[in-house]
């Protein structure tokens, strides 16, 4: 539960760390997620271009990220003596991927819920839109073909 614009939300967060063992199970939540929050540590390079597989997977199943909220986000930020991704290369690598960007720190607890607001505030400000594209429904059988026989669905 998160207090965002004078507004009380409820979020739904799920975690899909090690789900890349379980591809259905990631597709499944990448499918049903609104928004999402792609989290590297600022301590391995590693971790970010980990995440490039799965942001792949994203623009794969939700066929178009545009306007989908979603945040590239730099965790352990105050580790500053460990640091191997810097923050020009954090939010370089936001930029390519046309998302947002923050550092935050889990430890000390800063920008964590300025991250959970920030994504909020994107969510409202996506225009929603719930009528089918009437395009991709239309049959393609023509009636004389279908006369005579029996078609289930």
């Amino acid at each position: 539960v998160i207090s965002c614009n004078k507004n009380i939300c409820t979020l739904q967060i799920t975690d899909t760390t090690g789900s890349h063992q379980f591809p259905a199970m990631q597709r499944l939540n990448i499918s049903k997620g609104h928004a999402f929050v792609l989290v590297y540590s600022v301590t391995s390079k590693q971790s970010l271009e980990e995440l490039k597989p799965i942001f792949d997977v994203i623009k794969e199943v939700k066929e178009n990220t545009e306007g989908i909220p979603m945040i590239l986000v730099g965790n352990k930020c105050d580790e500053t003596e460990n640091r191997e991704v810097d923050i020009l290369y954090g939010s370089d690598q936001a930029r390519r991927w046309s998302c947002g960007f923050m550092e935050t720190s889990a430890k000390t607890n800063m920008n964590v819920q300025e991250l959970f607001q920030e994504l909020l505030s994107m969510e409202k400000s996506r225009p929603m839109n719930f009528q089918l594209d009437s395009k991709k429904y239309k049959t393609k059988f023509k009636k004389d073909k279908l006369k005579g026989k029996c078609v289930v669905m």
